[in-house]
């Protein structure tokens, strides 16, 4: 069953609104057109299940009323995302550097069901705000993470936030990757998270690279799927990329990346 949403009619309309009906989320007949009555059902359903409050019924919604199976096709941007598309979004980068890494990403995507258009242009934007250059780089040194006269990213060492238990953690566990994965925590979550056990507590290093850069992008953005869907819903890319790096870093690029591709892609 395809998606779902205001304006559309015919015979899947029906069934969606049967299957509200039933569940007591009145949609105001079953008349197969999908109008507002059907739309504020919809909502309401999506709030009561914990998804995300569209009133537009995609395959996690019809799946959650009984209308779709798991293997019913997934809505997917992953075709459009070119290289063509993405330099728009990266117009100071190398068209190689994207070439190189675009990939992992969008395998890394894929396989984490964020082939959707918002998140994967959250998923770029995201790069585009952390790494520029397109790489999934390790963090330099900066006056917010090495005092003036101490070891580099002495900062770091005892944030208990990041889960850092002191020297040489700072360094060792600093960010990386097209995410910027910091800290101690985030590295052993994560890590387990991919299958890697304390790989990346051992050899933190792997996290730059692209392909397990790809997958923690992914992973970290899957974790937080809802929250960023319900800011890009209302439009406000500030909450979303706060949800992402926990403040305003990058913002800029951040925004300037996420319109361009929501125009190309």
């Amino acid at each position: 069953m395809a998606t779902l949403k205001r304006g559309s009619k015919g015979a899947d309309i029906k069934r969606l609104q049967r299957a509200l009906k039933e569940l007591g989320f009145d949609p105001g007949g079953v008349d197969g057109n999908f109008g507002g009555g059907t739309e504020a059902a919809v909502m309401a359903f999506q709030r009561s299940e914990g998804l995300l409050a569209d009133g537009i019924a995609g395959p996690r919604t019809l799946r959650a009323l009984g209308l779709a199976k798991k293997k019913d096709v997934w809505p997917n941007t992953i075709p459009g995302v070119t290289l063509q598309a993405v330099s728009q979004m990266f117009p100071f980068t190398p068209l190689g550097n994207i070439e190189e890494n675009l990939p992992p990403v969008c395998e890394a995507l894929t396989k984490t069901e964020l082939t959707d258009k918002p998140m994967v242009l959250m998923a770029l934007a995201t790069i585009r705000a952390e790494t520029e250059s397109f790489e999934p780089v390790a963090e330099g040194r900066s006056r917010f993470n090495t005092s003036p006269n101490g070891h580099p990213f002495d900062l770091y060492d005892n944030r208990r936030d990041l889960g850092n238990q002191g020297p040489p953690d700072g360094e060792r566990f600093r960010g990386r990757g097209y995410i910027q994965l910091t800290g101690r925590f985030n590295y052993e979550r994560y890590g387990k998270a991919l299958g890697l056990g304390k790989k990346l507590l051992t050899q933190p290093e792997l996290a730059s690279d692209p392909q397990i850069a790809g997958m923690l992008l992914a992973g970290f953005l899957k974790d937080k799927e809802r929250q960023i869907k319900e800011a890009l819903l209302e439009g406000d890319l500030r909450t979303a990329r706060r949800l992402v790096n926990g403040g305003s870093h990058g913002l800029d690029r951040f925004t300037d990346a996420y319109r361009r591709g929501d125009a190309v892609i």
